[in-house]
């Protein structure tokens, strides 16, 4: 074996006929790959000094065994030259540029000179030089050699390998002949090596030959052997290389070479990309594309994307994903086929042989139970029900036991699209029945997930050092602040928020019973002192309820979503209970909603995490969200159509606001037709109307949406209400569109305009700008909408989806070009940002040294102050 060699330089070039030559282990001069007796066929295309991959055989060149061989190159000569089809455009860029006669640079010494020394500065720099040569191949371009006098034609490009000069096509040979003359010195100028790579190189005479590991033959059911597109490939190439040689031996016609060698260029160019456009695509038999070199390497299913950058891996689940809110914020439930069949490696130690034995015993049906073994001597067996017993015995310490899931383990749990770190975080498992993987609501928020047929990721780690990564780095409790804006990303949601609203709003008594009946799920064991007692019973108001659960010495008073105007009383003479107060960890006054508790602004949890740490946020999140659910639970909650239900009057009132709103409009046509409105500035009358209309429209609805707001908002009760004013979903202008008036339907932020001729549906007359003939919707979506509003509707609704389908793919691509240009930055201990080579990006990390994560909503800490208070015996908090 050689001694280890580290890598001082890569470089990067073209291969020579005389270095393909020099890699090659043989000549391949024979389409044929096996004998009848299945053996490699010598100078074949799966000749055994190429590699093995066949069980039995040995390679010829370096004697190893299939697995150990690495392969080696062979090559084709090529009867004739063809021009590679990858640097097509670059070769008539350098024919354009240098003399037909004499090969030399279309350009005088000193422009090439000083071409030349840009060009080793910026290589110098390791700075791009694409430009300069860009700028090399414009100048060079002249009617008459400087150097030889001769005239130059016009060399015309056809699509894909072709070059037409002066009406005759170019072959490759001339091509060749052309470049061989350029000089060394001026194919410097054209920013490449002529050590590495000279222009001729690019139309090929030799053709190297993948070694057979790059293209493995594989063994159909039938027994037949299945060869891989690039054999197939290559198979055509020799064959048709085979016929041009016989053919120009025996003299045939010169229109029957250059047919033949047509072919042969049309074969190379598809066995290096096989997607040139004005290029038919090689086809199997079935008629599936070949997938050729540049398919390989190219695009999402690429060796790159799709091999590298990421691929598929084992110890890993994918399924549906299901609520359950009595799980920890930190937790998964996993199903229990899953648990069986993912594995986490033990190594056995004198202090876990025991443990890992009866782990053995149980085999791989009975739970927790394990799969494999792996002996010192590296051997790998399976445990089955019959050797479990003989295995457990034959353990020994230094073996290896691949254990099933269960309670406690840490796993990675993601979901796709993965567009920030908070996609993929670790849980505890909790093995449990049925089919799905089982998520607390709470944590939805950064995974974006929902329960509508959401598919999520499940990866064990396998290593104690991936274990660590998540333990440490990608707990959810770690991950509760964003590190976007530096506030909490998991929170309270829907139902969390109007259990915990309706709990704390007012001073509504529970008996003793009732308040240990919600606080069942959290971990408290002993009540305060009651709100009051009467006839022997004692009451617990809502508010000390939630108190419960509450970190002790957490001091705070902010003013609530639902709070109008309470910095002038600070809640004092609030009848809505808005301002909230929280003194030692005890809830004074005040109504906790989604502004406390939801994901994005929770500032009771902002608080408790910025103040005493993840595991007391991480508790208190659990907690509160167990206790919204019982006291949600305990109350009822319904939502029917009949929350939508307003008085006979208001709806008189809605009725009365429509028909003038739709006088106004056509007051406002009349007076654009006789020419009597008054252009707004900048506007041109069209437009003018055009806005004025849309106001009063937009006026007509929110009329319409105050009276039915005037008189839902004045139910104290109704679930729809509670839900809007809480901040668990929606908002008054949904009701208001449910129960008033839904409003102009807009497509491209105006009134619907397309359709017929000088109308938007045959329904209208021609040139009607009337409000109901461009798309205002008069009715409420419980009343419900005529066939007319209902299509101009779904006008409206359909742009909705086809910007959302438009955005996804075009924002999936720009975060992936995001991800490539940065993926090479790096934030140093001494606070710069460097790229590979060490250059200064950033002097300071993010132009201000703050980490968003550890802010507070982007606001940096001022730590020194901190440190002086605690100097100076101040509060250390």
């Amino acid at each position: 074996m050689t001694s280890p060699k580290r890598i001082k330089k890569i470089r990067f070039g073209l291969l020579s006929p005389a270095e393909i030559r020099k890699m090659s282990v043989t000549k391949i001069i024979t389409a044929d790959t096996y004998d009848d007796d299945g053996y490699p066929i010598d100078m074949g295309l799966m000749d055994p000094r190429l590699g093995v991959i066949d069980p039995g055989l040995r390679c010829r060149t370096c004697g190893g065994r299939p697995g150990e061989c690495p392969g080696h190159f062979g090559h084709i000569e090529l009867a004739a030259p063809v021009i590679h089809v990858g640097f097509a455009r670059l070769l008539r860029k350098v024919l354009r540029t240098t003399c037909r006669k004499c090969g030399r640079l279309l350009m005088d010494e000193k422009t090439k000179a000083e071409y030349l020394r840009q060009i080793q500065t910026a290589q110098r720099l390791g700075q791009p030089i694409d430009e300069i040569v860009k700028n090399v191949f414009k100048d060079a371009k002249g009617t008459t050699c400087p150097y030889c006098g001769e005239e130059q034609k016009e060399i015309k490009f056809e699509k894909p390998t072709g070059y037409i000069e002066d009406g005759h096509k170019l072959m490759p040979t001339d091509v060749r002949d052309r470049l061989e003359m350029i000089p060394d010195e001026d194919i410097e100028v054209f920013g490449m090596d002529p050590r590495n790579a000279r222009p001729e190189w690019m139309v090929l005479t030799v053709l190297p030959v993948p070694p057979v590991t790059v293209r493995p033959s594989i063994t159909l059911e039938s027994g037949q052997r299945s060869e891989d597109d690039l054999t197939h490939k290559l198979v055509d190439i020799i064959r048709i290389n085979q016929r041009f040689q016989e053919n120009r031996d025996a003299g045939a016609p010169q229109l029957i070479i250059e047919d033949l060698w047509e072919l042969l260029q049309y074969h190379v160019t598809t066995y290096m990309d096989n997607a040139v456009s004005g290029v038919p695509p090689a086809r199997h038999r079935s008629g599936r594309p070949l997938k050729t070199l540049s398919q390989r390497l190219k695009g999402k299913e690429g060796r790159f994307r799709g091999s590298l950058s990421g691929k598929r891996v084992n110890f890993s689940a994918r399924t549906v994903i299901s609520p359950d809110p009595n799980l920890s914020i930190n937790e998964v439930g996993v199903p229990l086929r899953i648990a069986k069949e993912m594995t986490v490696p033990v190594t056995v130690t004198p202090f876990n042989i025991e443990v890992v034995r009866e782990y053995v015993r149980r085999g791989s049906e009975n739970h927790p139970g394990a799969n494999y073994v792996k002996r010192a001597d590296g051997r790998r067996l399976k445990i089955t029900d019959k050797n479990c017993e003989e295995l457990a015995d034959q353990i020994e310490v230094g073996w290896k036991v691949d254990r099933q899931l269960k309670d406690g383990d840490i796993v990675l749990f993601n979901r796709q699209p993965s567009l920030h770190r908070m996609s993929i975080m670790s849980h505890f498992v909790r093995v449990m029945p049925h089919k799905t993987f089982r998520l607390n609501p709470a944590v939805c928020a950064p995974y974006n997930a929902d329960f509508d047929g959401d598919e999520m990721n499940l990866h064990v780690p396998q290593t104690m050092e991936a274990l660590a990564e998540a333990r440490i780095l990608m707990l959810v409790q770690e991950n509760i602040l964003s590190p976007r804006f530096g506030g909490p990303i998991i929170g309270g949601l829907h139902d969390h928020v109007s259990g915990i609203y309706l709990l704390t709003k007012g001073y509504r008594l529970y008996t003793e019973t009732d308040a240990l009946e919600i606080l069942s799920k959290v971990n408290v064991h002993e009540l305060p002192e009651p709100y009051k007692v009467e006839n022997g019973i004692r009451y617990y108001s809502g508010k000390q309820i939630f108190s419960q659960i509450l970190p002790k010495g957490l001091d705070m008073t902010y003013k609530a979503k639902i709070c109008e105007n309470c910095e002038e009383c600070k809640g004092e003479l609030c009848e809505k209970d808005a301002f909230v107060r929280i003194s030692d960890g005890e809830l004074k006054t005040g109504t906790i909603d989604e502004k406390a508790i939801g994901a994005f602004s929770g500032k009771i949890l902002d608080r408790i995490i910025k103040t005493y740490d993840e595991h007391t946020a991480s508790n208190f999140l659990d907690n509160v969200t167990r206790l919204a659910i019982r006291a949600i639970t305990a109350r009822g909650f319904s939502y029917g159509i009949s929350d939508t239900d307003i008085p006979a009057e208001s709806t008189a009132q809605i009725t009365e606001i429509l028909l003038n709103s739709g006088k106004q409009v056509r007051k406002l046509i009349e007076a654009h037709d006789h020419g009597e409105l008054e252009p707004l500035p900048g506007r041109t009358l069209e437009e003018t109307l055009e806005m004025r209309i849309m106001q009063e429209l937009a006026k007509a609805r929110d009329g319409a949406g105050g009276i039915a707001g005037k008189f839902l908002g004045s139910q104290e009760d109704n679930s729809a209400v509670i839900m809007a004013r809480s901040g668990a979903r929606g908002n008054f202008l949904n009701l208001t569109q449910m129960a008033g008036c839904v409003g102009q339907q807009s497509v491209r932020g105006e009134r619907i305009m397309r359709g017929y001729t000088d109308r938007t549906l045959p329904h209208f007359k021609a040139g009607d700008r009337g409000a109901d003939a461009r798309g205002f919707v008069e009715s409420s979506y419980k009343k419900g909408l005529n066939p007319t509003e209902f299509f101009f509707h779904a006008m409206g609704g359909r742009e909705g989806l086809v910007d959302t389908a438009v955005r996804t793919s075009q924002s999936g691509y720009l975060q992936r070009r995001l991800v490539n240009a940065l993926q090479d930055l790096e934030v140093k201990h001494d606070g710069t940002v460097r790229e590979t080579r060490g250059v200064v990006v950033q002097f300071l990390y993010g132009e201000d040294g703050v980490d968003p994560m550890k802010s507070d909503y982007g606001e940096g800490v001022n730590i020194p102050s901190i440190v002086d208070s605690v100097l100076n015996g101040g509060d250390s908090k």
